[in-house]
């Protein structure tokens, strides 16, 4: 019974196997083509040979679009990844790759070679770096629709993990459409519809490419979640569709904009509830509500509480901030909110926060002014912004050996 069952198995396995081989999805692989265009140079691949594996494939497409971003400040240098956008010089990687950062080059092909920071969204944690190739020909990386990914489907990282250049590291997809906030002094980054991976994501992949089965790019690496400095198998991307909405509006000169309620909230407990009689232990309280905003014209009032966004439960603040963001400009959505002991739905068509970045942009502007008439340094600033880079935050490998705690 058991060698039946053993021989069975076996059987069963290799019909899998040569099934899977017939379709490509295993077995080898090779490069049949390298053609030039407009676009750059473009590597063609198939997944039909012997002589490599679909992982083999993927890497030998993604790799020579994946540079190291080097930066360096008064007190301190590192590094992370960049993805290679076009032929212009253009390179995505994260906000906080170079964030605070005097100077900044990348090295692709073993040369290294100066680069300018075009632009940056600070609270998506994207940016956009361009370097003048010269001669050199580049490819730049192609792009896949990530709203087409699934749970479980493959996936790899190119990147630079602890500098270490043009490493790769396979999984899988493990979850979709999640959503983390970190806050600092300097602001709040919202991260939305991120794409959780079990490939490895580690200090110095931050801002590196997240490929699909054909080499394609799906995500930026920026997050790994962790309790110690390295990689414990719960990384995250941002989707490429929305990295390269942010890319082209930063390269085109326009402000990055986001979606927006008009809301100042703070999070309910079972403890304030109680404190201040409101008939729900959760959700997100009204403390503000924005003259002529999108909250303020659907009839949202301080004092409510909100419970429900498109029938998502809204849990606190934080919460209803995240959903917020994981909407498009325009987009009409329900929200379930508690006025007294009275539910009531209302509908809001959510608007832009171009205006609200200006502001908090003057505000920090001023509050930087502030901190150098106190006599604080550079290093100060730069101390602070690596401090910043804690708690399972993507941030870049120092290359003098110390990494910053659970950077990416």
């Amino acid at each position: 019974m058991v060698l039946l069952g053993l021989g069975g198995g076996i059987v069963g396995a290799l019909a899998v196997v040569f099934a899977l081989m017939g379709l490509g999805i295993i077995g080898g692989t090779q490069v049949i083509e390298t053609t030039n265009s407009s676009a750059g140079q473009t590597i063609n691949i198939t997944a039909s040979g012997e002589d490599a594996t679909v992982a083999q494939a993927a890497a030998a497409k993604a790799l020579p679009s994946v540079v190291v971003v080097n930066v360096s400040s008064s007190s301190a240098t590192g590094l992370g990844s960049g993805v290679i956008y076009d032929t212009d010089g253009n390179i995505i990687t994260n906000n906080h790759v170079i964030d605070g950062a005097t100077s900044v080059s990348v090295t692709y092909d073993g040369k290294s070679y100066d680069a300018s920071v075009v632009g940056t969204d600070a609270s998506s944690d994207l940016a956009v770096i361009h370097v003048d190739w010269g001669d050199t020909q580049v490819t730049p990386m192609e792009i896949a629709d990530s709203d087409k990914l699934v749970v479980g489907d493959w996936v790899m990282t190119v990147g630079s993990p602890f500098g270490l250049d043009q490493s790769v590291s396979a999984g899988i997809v493990s979850s979709l459409a999640r959503n983390q906030m970190m806050k600092s002094a300097s602001g709040n980054t919202l991260y939305t519809n991120l794409i959780q991976t079990d490939a490895a994501i580690n200090p110095g992949n931050s801002g590196g490419a997240l490929v699909n089965s054909e080499g394609k790019l799906v995500g930026i690496c920026t997050l790994f979640s962790s309790d110690t400095e390295s990689f414990a198998g719960i990384g995250f991307a941002i989707p490429s569709n929305y990295a390269k909405d942010v890319a082209d509006k930063i390269i085109a000169g326009e402000t990055v904009t986001h979606a927006y309620i008009g809301l100042s909230m703070s999070t309910v407990t079972a403890q304030n509830a109680k404190a201040n009689d409101l008939s729900v232990t959760s959700g997100a309280y009204v403390a503000k509500v924005t003259d002529g905003g999108p909250a303020a014209a659907a009839g949202i009032q301080v004092g409510d509480v909100i419970t429900k966004v498109n029938g998502e439960d809204i849990q606190s603040a934080d919460g209803m901030i995240l959903n917020v963001r994981s909407h498009k400009i325009g987009e009409t959505v329900t929200v379930t909110l508690m006025r007294g002991d009275e539910e009531k739905t209302v509908t809001v068509t959510l608007g832009s926060d171009e205006n609200l970045q200006k502001e908090q942009s003057d505000s920090n502007s001023q509050q930087r002014q502030k901190r150098g008439s106190d006599g604080s340094s550079d290093d100060d600033v730069m101390r602070e912004i690596y401090d910043y880079l804690n708690n399972n935050r993507g941030g870049s490998y120092e290359s003098d050996g110390a990494s910053v705690d659970n950077a990416a």
